[in-house]
């Protein structure tokens, strides 16, 4: 029969081992998803951040921009 500390060491052994197994499911699950997401993203045609970031930034330039020429345009009419 075996002595406690050999059981303890095989608790352990078990224990190290599950956890491990569970890890790995996690990130396996984790992977899972994101690559699910993505896929959906994708065929909903859906744009990434940076570029939805990179359109308003030339957005609100062009409206300043536009504002400009129109306070440049209403001084010229008044000349």
């Amino acid at each position: 029969m075996k002595d406690k500390s050999e059981i303890f060491d095989d608790i352990t052994k078990l224990a190290g081992g599950a956890a491990g197994t569970l890890n790995s499911m996690r990130v396996q699950v984790k992977n899972d998803i994101k690559a699910r997401v993505e896929e959906v993203a994708m065929r909903l045609d859906l744009v990434p951040r940076e570029d939805l970031d990179r359109v308003e930034a030339l957005l609100e330039k062009t409206i300043k921009d536009q504002q400009d020429l129109i306070q440049r345009l209403e001084k010229l009419e008044k000349k």
